[in-house]
């Protein structure tokens, strides 16, 4: 449904894309991340007709995005950042209005706006004017003319921004929805709703892709993280003996003394020994107790983080 080949995009001098590439199957929900400046935004309104791409090519269900633009509007439904909205307009009216210039053949349109509406929840304020509306439900009133036309491709850009938890978990239900019967490519900074929504995640940092795959192959890749240790043992030699055995880039931490009892925390680092075993073995070897261990499990923010953070420090220290 999407093909992105070598796509790049200048500002003068500053490159906001630097020839990324990645491909969208059809019915894929995909959880598009980055911090602020990564290139999410940018690929996104090159991909639904906003900007030229400086270089590379894209197409969105066969149509490329330069070349066949019409028809590449005609497939997608597109929500950005900032929702759409004609305040003095009804909702009624303004989705009748969406349907009308998405080209919705009028036989069609009843239906189609009753099915936005109905997937949308906005039964209980389709009469009123969208300037009085909550945030949540403008931003549901964005959803609905993003599909009411049943695009093929649904493009959402922070969907969630500025909304208040329970508008958040209502939204990203109807997200979830919306996946059953389209392609979507989400970009959010909220990773809860990545985690919970999306097939597949793509992440940009500096304008490159710096990750792509499903959640668990993306944990999969990373350094083993922490180890979570409690040892019965006299703190000093525990943390001598510890700190002997593991590498520099390992370090240690006391997260917590009861009585006789204290829990370490041993982040891995790029350790690739079995290092859980060895630490095992050495409080053995040495006559303590050791009552709990077990690795930390980690999460998608940890990769983000490791991927996103760690070049801007090496770029900053070079």
């Amino acid at each position: 449904m999407i093909e992105v080949d070598r796509l790049e995009k200048n500002y003068g001098l500053a490159r906001a894309l630097k020839g990324i590439s990645f491909q969208v199957a059809k019915g894929e929900v995909i959880g598009f991340l980055g911090p602020n400046g990564a290139g999410k935004s940018t690929t996104m309104k090159i991909l639904t007709g906003y900007l030229l791409p400086t270089g590379g090519r894209a197409s969105v269900a066969g149509h490329d995005v330069v070349a066949d633009s019409l028809q590449v509007r005609r497939n997608i439904g597109y929500l950005p950042e900032s929702t759409p909205l004609y305040g003095e307009m009804r909702v009624d009216d303004y989705l009748q209005f969406c349907a009308d210039i998405r080209g919705v053949p009028r036989r069609r349109q009843r239906a189609a706006i009753a099915r936005a509406v109905e997937l949308c929840a906005l039964q209980r304020v389709t009469g009123k004017n969208i300037v009085e509306l909550s945030k949540g439900y403008k931003q549901r009133v964005g959803l609905a003319q993003a599909i009411v036309h049943e695009p093929p491709v649904l493009i959402l850009d922070e969907p969630t921004s500025g909304l208040d938890p329970n508008q958040i978990v209502e939204v990203r239900k109807l997200i979830e929805r919306l996946g059953t019967e389209h392609t979507v490519v989400l970009s959010t900074h909220y990773l809860q709703e990545v985690e919970k929504s999306c097939t597949r995640v793509i992440i940009v940092n500096q304008g490159e892709i710096v990750a792509d795959g499903t959640r668990e192959q993306l944990v999969h890749q990373q350094p083993a993280g922490a180890l979570r240790l409690v040892v019965r043992g006299p703190e000093a030699q525990v943390m001598a003996q510890f700190r002997e055995l593991l590498p520099k880039d390992c370090p240690i931490e006391v997260r917590e003394r009861r009585s006789d009892r204290i829990e370490y925390r041993v982040d891995i680092g790029t350790a690739t020994a079995p290092v859980d075993e060895a630490l095992a073995r050495l409080v053995i070897k040495n006559g303590w107790d050791l009552l709990e261990l077990q690795r930390e499990r980690q999460s998608l923010e940890d990769v983000f983080r490791a991927l996103t953070l760690r070049p801007q420090q090496e770029a900053l220290h070079a």
